[in-house]
């Protein structure tokens, strides 16, 4: 939907100059003719807003105006977009957002956490308000990931989506593999190069990658976002060998999201799993993100590119932009926010093949017990490999033939109280793509 064009500038107030709100700066700079052929309108800075004024930040703010409270920037009357860059989910972040709704100014975001733990109430704010939110940047950094869903797909009743949703993941678990590094090692290269958020437990924990997820599923199934719905695994307990090992029966493992709507409700799975290496999520290396979106109609697509970074992320504020720049008009989750369901949450119930591996204590018959309680939960062995004592335990891999998780998850607890575990097992799907 769109209106008429407004023939005045398209004013933007800028709240957060970190790395994307640096990157958007210099993109309006170095743009803005071709922005303008593109929109119509010229698009202008009004004012800005940071923690720090004095900070050097490699380009020149003294042309905008100054606001030390993003709040106060959301309610200047010289802007008609607010551009909030700031981050978290509560805080001056959604304090702003919500101010600048109230006071009639669309906005643009890339947070991805306020939008995962918030959307719905600031959906209804907006869409109550006649103003818009948009949030390109929010999900899988520089992909089109959001106007893919929301507009080309429109079409279609998505059956499935799914994909590596955070860089920083990805580049250590292929890491790990190519210089055959534990992830103790890689993990603090990885922070070491500031690729980490401020609390790693954002990227490893898989909380940054659940949140895109949650938005992606609202606006896929029609359902109100549901963060708390994920079933949530990080990366943290895989190890060098379980790498190994995947690679060694044809797998990657990677931090996969996964939603779908069932029967039993909206399904949402956000945890480390073996996928073939020869699929396309099994070739993402580095800090590459994939989304891959399936429909009715449509059939299967894949769309690759870069997860973040200066670029990337700015590029995703600027398409927002310049939509608003054009008179584009529409709901925040793609269709009105009342008419979101408030769906259950449902475990995977598809059957699955699972890799699982955990010491056993040397005692006689401890292998034995673990087959033993497999085998009660009605889980069958495809393959299992006993590698060489280490210290006083014995590191056993298992592949099972497919089984449901609850099976599983029944089996993993029986298998606690037979006294032979040295360690917690680690269980990670397979997933036939």
């Amino acid at each position: 939907m769109s209106h008429p064009l407004q023939s005045g500038p398209l004013r933007l107030g800028i709240a957060g100059l970190g790395t994307v709100g640096v990157g958007v700066v210099r993109i309006l700079r170095k743009q803005a003719d071709l922005l303008e052929a593109r929109t119509g309108r010229k698009i202008t800075i009004s004012a800005v807003s940071a923690r720090s004024k004095d900070k050097d930040r490699g380009v020149n703010l003294s042309g905008y105006a100054w606001e030390d409270d993003p709040v106060a920037l959301a309610k200047r009357d010289d802007v008609d977009v607010f551009v909030e860059l700031i981050g978290g989910d509560e805080g001056p972040a959604k304090d702003a957002t919500e101010a600048a709704l109230g006071a009639g100014k669309d906005v643009v975001t890339a947070n991805k956490a306020m939008l995962a733990i918030h959307g719905q109430s600031l959906a209804e704010q907006a869409e109550a308000a006649g103003r818009h939110i948009r949030y390109e940047a929010a999900v899988a950094g520089g992909i089109p990931v959001i106007k893919v869903l929301n507009e080309a797909l429109a079409g279609n009743e998505i059956t499935r989506v799914m994909g590596v949703m955070n860089g920083s993941c990805n580049y250590i678990l292929t890491r790990m593999e190519d210089a055959g590094l534990p992830y103790e090692d890689v993990f603090a290269e990885a922070d070491g190069l500031g690729y980490l958020e401020a609390d790693p437990a954002l990227d490893v924990g898989g909380i940054d990658a659940a949140h895109k997820l949650a938005i992606l599923s609202s606006i896929a199934f029609g359902s109100r976002v549901d963060f708390d719905g994920i079933d949530l695994e990080g990366i943290e307990r895989v190890s060098i060998e379980d790498i190994r090992a995947a690679a060694g029966m044809g797998y990657k493992i990677k931090l996969l999201g996964v939603a779908q709507m069932t029967g039993r409700g909206l399904e949402q799975r956000m945890q480390p799993c073996l996928v073939p290496d020869t699929s396309p999520l099994g070739q993402l290396s580095g800090g590459t993100n994939m989304i891959v979106l399936e429909g009715d109609a449509v059939g299967q697509i894949v769309l690759r590119g870069p997860g973040a970074g200066e670029g990337p992320t700015a590029s995703a504020v600027l398409s927002d932009i310049c939509d608003l720049a054009r008179g584009w008009q529409g709901p925040v989750f793609g269709q009105k926010a009342s008419t979101l369901t408030n769906t259950a949450s449902a475990m995977s119930q598809a059957p699955a093949a699972f890799y699982l591996r955990m010491g056993l204590l040397d005692k006689p018959g401890a292998l034995a017990k673990v087959a033993t309680v497999l085998g009660e939960a009605g889980i069958s062995i495809d393959r299992m490999r006993q590698t060489a004592h280490h210290n006083d335990h014995a590191p056993v891999l298992i592949v099972t033939h497919k089984t449901t998780r609850s099976a599983l998850d029944d089996a993993l607890a029986a298998m606690a109280k037979t006294g032979v575990l040295a360690s917690d097992p680690v269980a990670l799907r397979i997933e036939d793509l």
